[in-house]
């Protein structure tokens, strides 16, 4: 096999904007796989690249949420064949470290290269006149191809369309998994939720299906509160103060079981509020990014036993749970496709990144086919 070219989105500088380009692609590796992505999904997390929140090696290939088919494999892959349906999972599953081993494939010791973007054996698949670029979370899927590790991909029945698969690479199973296994929300738990985006909004679902009693969700944008609404949320709000008088009214001063802090970049007057909404032996579960540092009361916080953590992918383990959650959406147990707000082609990833900081989006979506 020979190297192909892919139109791809690149960044190439921290503050400038996704550049539309052919690059050359590699074949597959051993353990590597090529795939021919159908869609990707436009995640907060490219954007703390481009803005500068977050740190990576540049240039680079957005994208880390997509789905598509297997068109080529290299030497040794045995998790997945030619024609084969796969969602790419941003946190690669070798299987066998300490982590995944013990049920914790979201820390697997595979992700070490998310922000540089090279593949296991330290070299690139994408190129540009002679130079290296990596991919977003070593996948890259701003593009039409791109060669992943095997441990990255996670195959699943070709019944499921593949815009909705995509949506399950990281912005579903991180909030759903925030509520259901991170934060162990419990049936009749008091659950508030800040920040109603692509992850937030799937927070919700996780507590409404955990079987909380309250679900209440913070943001400042009315159209996502709405959303929150038809998603199982019980009470909004537009700004923390009104919904900590709910909460202690609701629970007659007991306070929140869990605040879930999903907001597009975290802050330590978030992360205060979070502290501030929960009561005793309860949690704050921190899923968003950003650059802070904390500062609560101590009392409160050690004799009421509070606990304060942060999460990856929700706490899942992709090679269960992305099955898993498309399962749930079939049962119509999950809603998936209610998720896009708006469907963009490659070319128009700036216009995407754009109405997603402006508030227009719950999740985007790139089409590829």
């Amino acid at each position: 096999m020979g190297a192909l070219r892919t139109r791809a989105a690149v960044l190439r500088e921290a503050g400038a904007w996704w550049e539309i380009t052919d690059l050359d692609l590699d074949p597959p590796k051993e353990h590597e796989v090529r795939v021919r992505l159908a869609a990707a999904g436009l995640c907060h997390s490219d954007d703390h690249i481009r803005s500068g929140d977050s740190w990576a090696r540049l240039p680079l290939v957005g994208g880390h949420e997509g789905a598509g088919v297997v068109e080529a494999v290299g030497p040794g892959v045995d998790r997945v064949a030619v024609g084969d349906h796969v969602v790419c999972s941003f946190i690669p599953v070798c299987g066998t470290c300490r982590y995944c081993s013990t049920g914790r494939q979201a820390l697997c010791e595979l992700g070490l290269n998310a922000a540089v973007g090279c593949l296991t054996d330290g070299t690139f698949r994408f190129h540009e006149d002679g130079a290296d670029l990596g991919g977003m979370c070593v996948l890259g899927t701003f593009a039409e191809r791109t060669v992943v590790s095997e441990y990255s991909v996670v195959r699943i029945e070709p019944e499921y369309p593949l815009d909705v698969a995509a949506l399950v690479s990281c912005g579903v199973p991180t909030g759903w998994g925030s509520s259901v296994y991170r934060a162990g929300v419990r049936p009749g738990d008091t659950v508030v939720i800040f920040g109603i985006g692509g992850v937030g909004i799937n927070a919700v679902q996780g507590a409404r299906y955990a079987g909380a009693q309250h679900v209440i969700a913070v943001d400042p944008v009315e159209f996502k509160l709405k959303t929150a609404e038809e998603f199982g949320a019980t009470h909004t709000f537009t700004d923390a103060a009104a919904a900590r008088e709910l909460v202690v009214d609701l629970t007659r001063g007991k306070m929140a079981d869990h605040a879930i802090l999903t907001v597009g970049v975290m802050n330590a007057e978030v992360v205060s509020q979070g502290v501030d909404m929960i009561g005793k032996g309860a949690t704050v579960t921190i899923t968003g990014i950003g650059k802070y540092h904390v500062d609560f009361a101590g009392a409160p916080f050690t004799g009421w036993q509070k606990h304060l953590q942060g999460t990856i992918c929700g706490g899942t383990n992709p090679l269960y749970d992305i099955p898993r959650l498309l399962s749930l959406w079939r049962s119509g147990d999950l809603k998936l496709t209610e998720l896009i707000t708006r469907r963009y082609r490659l070319d128009q990833v700036n216009e995407g990144y754009r109405d997603l900081l402006d508030g227009r989006l719950v999740r985007g979506v790139i089409e590829f086919e």
